[in-house]
């Protein structure tokens, strides 16, 4: 199955925030928050943080950073070839990033197929319910790519 990847970390470089996979089929989307003890910029302070809470409550999840790489493998383990799509190279290395869990250790993840997809002209800030909530854009993402597929 593909799920369409989306992001909110503090700055360019910045530590993850949050981490939104939407499922194709819509039916098991994952979503988790990694809390952080800095002050974040001030530009994610008023356009990110005001909405990291912003999604069913069935869905959010707050994990410290080793706890969320576990979960998003066991989240990902039914699946036997997983393809993560983003349309931001910067999503796909924080996603691959949180996976690891120690200098040479990552979580017990065997197999997972990457894509990166350019969308000019698509925003998924513009076009999601939640603007900067990483599981609403990567619903947004979702949407378009799946309508630009007929």
């Amino acid at each position: 199955m593909r799920y369409f990847l989306d992001t909110e970390f503090d700055g360019f470089g910045g530590p993850l925030l949050s981490l939104g996979l939407a499922a194709e089929h819509g039916d098991n989307d994952y979503y988790v928050v990694i809390p952080h003890d800095h002050e974040p910029t001030e530009w994610v302070a008023r356009h990110v943080v005001p909405y990291l809470k912003s999604v069913p409550t069935t869905l959010y999840n707050q994990l410290d950073r080793e706890a969320a790489a576990h979960d998003i493998a066991a989240y990902l383990a039914s699946d036997p070839d997983p393809e993560i799509i983003a349309d931001w190279p910067e999503d796909i290395a924080l996603f691959c990033r949180l996976l690891l869990v120690g200098d040479t250790e990552i979580v017990d993840i065997s197999h997972l197929r990457f894509r990166f997809l350019r969308t000019p002209g698509f925003s998924t800030a513009r076009n999601s319910a939640v603007p900067h909530n990483a599981l609403h854009d990567a619903r947004a993402l979702r949407d378009f790519v799946l309508s630009t597929e007929g």
